[in-house]
């Protein structure tokens, strides 16, 4: 077995660790479904935010205003139980002459989302990787989850979110940019 790759055996054997058998009828084909699954959603550790964030000026070179976007899903696994933790993100940055594709915000959550994470660090790994490649004047992530650890097991409290946000740049010291941002990615009422 390759050391970072689970196979069909080893979830077999996972099966047979939980007490159930591989071979009945409903399982046989699952440890290839488990491991199909995972390869998905840890596929963020291939992908590289630099390429992700291909930046153009066109356009770009006047505007100086917040460009937000708002509901972007998040469907990630926290690395202390493996369990689902999803929601949603809004991300926004004031530009500096350069901007990203609007779908490229989308799929920069998604590259941090597909590795193991605790929310706190994926907030601020978005935050980070914007800052770095596009260099605007500032950034703000904010991310919404529920989280399965906490509500099927431990505490058991269905319905809780929790909520992160990174603020960079400008917007840790500018209030009134600071507020628009936040006003922005607030939740619909």
């Amino acid at each position: 077995m390759d050391d970072n790759n689970f196979s069909a055996d080893d979830w077999r054997r996972l099966l047979r660790h939980i007490g159930e058998d591989p071979q009945r009828q409903g399982l046989q084909d699952t440890p290839e479904r488990v491991d199909r699954a995972w390869k998905h959603w840890t596929s963020g550790y291939g992908q590289d935010p630099a390429d992700i964030l291909k930046v153009f000026e066109d356009g770009a070179e006047k505007y100086n205003e917040l460009i937000v976007v708002r509901g972007i899903p998040v469907y990630s696994h926290c690395e202390h139980h493996l369990a689902p933790f999803f929601g949603s993100a809004t991300v926004g940055y004031t530009p500096n002459g350069r901007i990203v594709g609007l779908s490229k915000l989308t799929r920069l959550v998604e590259c941090f989302s597909k590795r193991l994470q605790v929310q706190e660090r994926l907030t601020i790994q978005i935050a980070e990787a914007l800052m770095t490649h596009l260099q605007p004047l500032s950034v703000g992530v904010v991310i919404r989850c529920r989280h399965m650890c906490m509500e099927s097991r431990g505490i058991r409290t269905p319905g809780q979110e929790t909520v992160t946000s990174a603020l960079l740049g400008e917007m840790q010291t500018n209030f009134p940019l600071r507020t628009e941002f936040l006003a922005l990615a607030r939740e619909k009422d």
